[in-house]
């Protein structure tokens, strides 16, 4: 009997805790490595990090990454972090933020916004944590 409920414990151990890891959500450190790889596949497959800027008229803007800001959250589906980023042709430090999605299969960047240009922002958000732009 001793030996039957260790063994029960013991199943009850693993399952549980398979439970546990299978619905954890993303660690800090696993959203910023997201952020980071997405950065450098976008670098390798195009010579360069770009992403358009709707101020002006969608040019795109060459950046390098500075780094990930250490804090990372969620907002509806999407968790996010920023990054601090400078503009290679004028020299501009900019801030981006980057939405990043479970999948289920894996974390995904599928939205990118530049959120300050040289400390001043371009959005902020409301208590509903909708997005509402600031004049230039």
């Amino acid at each position: 009997m001793k030996r039957f409920t260790a063994s029960l414990l013991f199943a009850i151990a693993v399952v549980g805790s398979a439970i546990t890891v299978f619905g954890a959500e993303p660690s800090a450190d696993q959203l910023r490595d997201t952020i980071r790889k997405y950065i450098q596949w976008q670098e390798k497959k195009l010579g360069s990090f770009t992403v358009a800027d709707p101020r002006e008229k969608g040019k795109l803007r060459t950046l390098s990454l500075i780094r990930v800001h250490d804090r990372v959250g969620k907002t509806g589906d999407y968790y996010y972090s920023c990054t601090d980023m400078k503009d290679v042709a004028t020299g501009d430090q900019m801030d981006l933020d980057f939405d990043v999605a479970d999948t289920s299969k894996e974390l995904k960047v599928v939205a990118v916004r530049i959120h300050k240009d040289n400390g001043k922002p371009r959005y902020t958000y409301d208590a509903n944590d909708n997005m509402i732009p600031v004049s230039p």
